[in-house]
């Protein structure tokens, strides 16, 4: 008998447990479907508030707030925490719960606080900024931000190991979203609480405004030219006088501020000529030298230094709409690159070239300040440019710098990193105006999990010239150092991760000689490579990271006047 009631009981609890297992897995699929229809609303929402289109962000933002929560709901209860202690299924369980819980977290109190934000407040108008209305938005840009963090955490404290394929990719996804929302939820907090200071909220502040020149290549861009003082006070923003690099001259003895690294890779050329002090990709320094060059030379000390380039200006005026350049005619979004970067070297002297530039970039920062212009094509405009690193900032006041931080805008080379990037940063070796014509392309591939800890990397990196084969001018050509005026001579700077190493490097298949060196705690090999008109010349590197154990990496590019086309290739963390 007491056999029969032991089986009963036995078969009493097998028939619960399995009932609560058909429950979870119900649960399960209500839940995932749930997920998936948030997925979708927050696309949706995203273009919503990029686009400015309040009344429809609003509905949807709601109905994926019913969808989240409802999702999370459906993680809850006395079912689904027995079902997390079931051995292997329980671990997807609690991941799904944290997913469930994350994206509720993210509807019910990051998405109001960033749809409550008035995009307008964010721009200037009749050239001024509403400093008032900017410390307004911080506030909620600041709560938002730290719900976004708050889930990072969240997120990030889910083990992987064991979860379920679909799981896996489901929670490593929403990581990534996440975090790059993060990214960008930290820049506008942080952005909107240092602008008033930037704008001459408590003092008058002064900045150059740099171009990079893209037909004349440097790491963080293209060489410094013309470049533009303009003056903030009280949110106004007017520009006060400008210049041109080839007016600074030559520094002899070269400034200091170059590191005996530096100076292994460089020379002293950055601290010479105000062309080359980018040839270091890591902006603060490039700043830091050509703002002293500007006061030795002028005597006008500035407070930071801001970098643009002619793709860059090409975003904003497809936002603002054409514009006129006081004795050079009309500039567009679509005619503008060409317009710097090709057709004035085959028309206009020198001097005229330094005159166009300068005018240009008046008239273009006139439009952005004084023109009533849709939200939706600036933003787009201004994120764009600085996701591709063609805006940068720097301050000389080191508390601002700090709050900048190792956000895109900073162009700061990291000594230390999360996630393992590595750096391919050209810098011209024609003495040319070349750079227009280099049409690049670069892909990674993350490699097998070493012994010791560290990853292996293959970087591969192709150049291709458009050059045309004759009918150039002089200041095109320039000092031809390739020999054949129409061969692109570009120095490849390959930065291997933070802590990590180079380890090979072929050109076209064939070991090649390279320089070699050190910055910032990333090795650095500088290869040659002559590009002929029509030509393609393909540059491999063998990498290693530091030590870790994700299966993630990142490029760092020069930009350049035809963007980049790349391709990353992941793989699975070493610990699983």
């Amino acid at each position: 008998m007491r056999l029969h009631r032991g089986l009963l009981a036995g078969l009493v609890v097998v028939t619960l447990l399995l009932a609560t297992v058909g429950w979870v897995g119900f649960r399960a699929r209500q839940t995932r479907g749930y997920l998936l229809s948030a997925a979708e609303l927050a696309r949706d929402l995203g273009g919503q508030v990029v686009g400015g289109d309040a009344d429809r962000a609003r509905r949807t933002l709601a109905a994926l707030q019913e969808q989240a929560a409802a999702a999370r709901a459906a993680t809850e209860g006395p079912s689904w925490s027995l079902g997390r202690r079931v051995p292997v299924a329980g671990d997807d369980l609690t991941a799904v719960r944290q997913i469930a819980v994350a994206v509720d977290e993210l509807a019910r109190r990051a998405f109001p606080r960033l749809l409550g934000v008035e995009l307008t407040t964010l721009l200037p108008r009749d050239g001024r900024l509403d400093l008032s209305a900017l410390r307004s938005a911080e506030r909620e840009l600041a709560g938002a931000d730290a719900v976004v963090r708050e889930n990072v955490t969240r997120l990030h404290g889910v083990s992987t190991g064991g979860l379920a394929a679909d799981v896996r990719s489901a929670l490593t996804g929403l990581r990534g979203e996440v975090d790059r929302l993060a990214g960008v939820t930290g820049a506008a907090s942080r952005g909107a609480a240092l602008l008033p200071r930037l704008l001459g909220a408590d003092e008058a502040r002064d900045y150059l405004l740099v171009s990079q020149n893209l037909a004349e290549l440097r790491a963080t861009g293209g060489m410094f030219g013309a470049y533009t003082v303009i003056r903030a006070e009280g949110g106004r923003v007017r520009i006060v006088k400008q210049g041109t690099a080839a007016q600074l001259g030559p520094f002899t003895p070269p400034l200091p501020g170059i590191s005996p690294e530096m100076r292994g890779l460089y020379t002293d050329l950055p601290g010479i000529y105000p062309a080359d002090v980018n040839l270091t990709p890591h902006f603060p320094t490039a700043a830091a030298l050509y703002r002293d060059m500007v006061r030795r030379r002028t005597g006008t000390t500035v407070d930071g230094v801001l970098a643009i380039d002619p793709v860059a200006l090409s975003y904003l005026l497809a936002a603002t709409g054409p514009v006129q350049v006081p004795g050079f005619g009309q500039l567009t979004g679509g005619t503008v690159v060409r317009e710097l970067l090709a057709d004035s070297y085959l028309r206009l002297d020198l001097n005229e070239q330094d005159d166009f530039f300068a005018r240009s970039a008046a008239a273009i920062f006139d439009a952005f300040l004084t023109r009533a212009v849709e939200p939706r094509g600036l933003l787009s405009a201004f994120n764009r440019s600085i996701a591709e690193r063609r805006i940068l900032l720097w301050s000389a006041h080191p508390e601002e710098q700090r709050e900048i931080g190792e956000s895109r805008i900073a162009g700061t080379l990291p000594e230390r990193e999360d996630r393992p990037t590595v750096g391919v940063f050209l810098n011209d070796g024609s003495g040319a105006k070349l750079g227009y014509y280099l049409k690049p392309n670069a892909s990674l591939t993350v490699g097998g999990c070493r012994p010791d800890g560290r990853r292996e990397l293959r970087l591969t990196v192709s150049l291709r010239s458009s050059v045309p084969r004759s009918g150039l001018t002089s200041s095109v050509l320039g000092l031809a150092r390739a020999g054949d005026p129409y061969v692109v001579r570009t120095l490849v700077n390959v930065f291997s991760p933070a802590a990590g190493t180079v380890v090979r490097v072929r050109l076209d298949g064939a070991e090649t000689p390279v320089g070699s060196g050190t910055e910032r705690s990333r090795r650095v090999v500088i290869a040659n490579v002559e590009v002929a008109p029509g030509r393609t010349r393909i540059l491999e590197a063998d990498l290693l990271t530091a030590p870790t154990e994700i299966g993630e990496a990142e490029l760092w590019l020069t930009p350049t006047a035809t963007p980049w086309t790349t391709h990353i290739q992941s793989a699975s963390r070493c610990d699983q």
